[in-house]
């Protein structure tokens, strides 16, 4: 056994060694930075100012007292407030609509293969691509859905659905969940696979409903897997970037941790402020994730 595990810690040094370097020196350097007043232009002119980035208070010679820093930014929280929101919504849809399609694709029917292979293209398209696509498709005048739903008859006007405040956090979702639903699809009907068909044949022969078999045998089986997509897909939701940087730019309704923090580190020569925000968007997704697992009674180790 112990040379077991040395032969594992052999394998997997070369990838700790890449990790280290590409991921652990960077990740300390950010964090070192947000103890400083450190400018893009020069780096090397920074000096040590403690956690004034994080929260600071000023006096003022009239008595008045004014607070700084990140925790007291009201565009920082509110940033924190729409990539959570998102986070739970987009999951949570995917979840259920992956659900529903990885169910469907489990049935047999002629042609299952060609299915299963076309409905992961949107998920195979890149990011930067389909939300491209998708805001030429919502543009308010010349947008494909604009034109649908006015010819249905849903709407009477056209709607800026990624420029208006109403709208766009709606838009981000629509493109999120249309992207990633295969995805959860994709991991879910992997655990559906692995199930013993004997307990649902079992299940079916003492008169068990189609319901009863999913809620009571087949949803209780797949759950661990389940538990660790929805894991898997909330980090990614949680460092949301891409999609609303292309979608709906330099719109406070939909502004996420990473848009504000990359918004702080290049665009508003802000580094050092830029640096505490990814600290902070670090401790917060790990606390989430912590969280989930613990309430969850996850087991990441292969254990019960």
């Amino acid at each position: 056994m112990r040379r077991r595990v040395r032969t594992a810690w052999l394998f997997l040094a070369p990838m700790l060694f890449v990790l280290a370097a590409v991921a652990g020196w960077p990740f300390l350097r950010t964090i070192y930075y947000s103890f400083t007043d450190a400018s893009l232009a020069d780096l090397d002119a920074r000096q040590w100012v403690g956690f004034d980035n994080y929260f600071s208070v000023l006096r003022m010679p009239s008595g008045r007292v004014l607070y700084d820093g990140l925790l007291v930014d009201p565009v920082w929280w509110r940033a924190v407030w729409n990539t959570v929101r998102f986070a739970v919504v987009s999951v949570a849809c995917e979840t259920v609509l992956g659900m529903v399609v990885a169910l469907a694709l489990n049935a047999e029917f002629p042609g299952r293969g060609i299915v299963r292979a076309a409905i992961l293209i949107p998920w195979a398209i890149p990011t930067i691509v389909s939300a491209k696509m998708w805001q030429w498709m919502l543009n308010d005048q010349f947008g494909i859905i604009n034109v649908v739903l006015l010819n249905l008859g849903l709407i009477h006007a056209k709607i800026a659905w990624t420029a208006s405040a109403d709208t766009a956090m709606i838009a981000v979702l629509i493109v999120d969940i249309w992207k990633t639903t295969p995805f959860m699809a994709l991991l879910i009907l992997a655990a559906l696979q692995m199930l013993p068909r004997e307990i649902i044949e079992v299940a079916r022969l003492d008169g068990a409903s189609p319901w009863q078999v999913f809620r009571w045998v087949t949803l209780p089986l797949i759950r661990p897997a389940v538990m660790v997509a929805v894991i898997f897909r909330a980090l990614d939701a949680l460092r949301i970037f891409d999609l609303i940087y292309v979608l709906t730019p330099n719109n406070v309704g939909t502004k996420s941790m990473s848009v504000f923090a990359r918004e702080n580190l290049f665009e508003f020569d802000k580094f050092a402020y830029g640096s505490a925000a990814s600290t902070l968007l670090f401790l917060i997704i790990g606390m989430l994730t912590i969280a989930y697992i613990r309430i969850g009674r996850l087991s990441l180790d292969g254990g019960r």
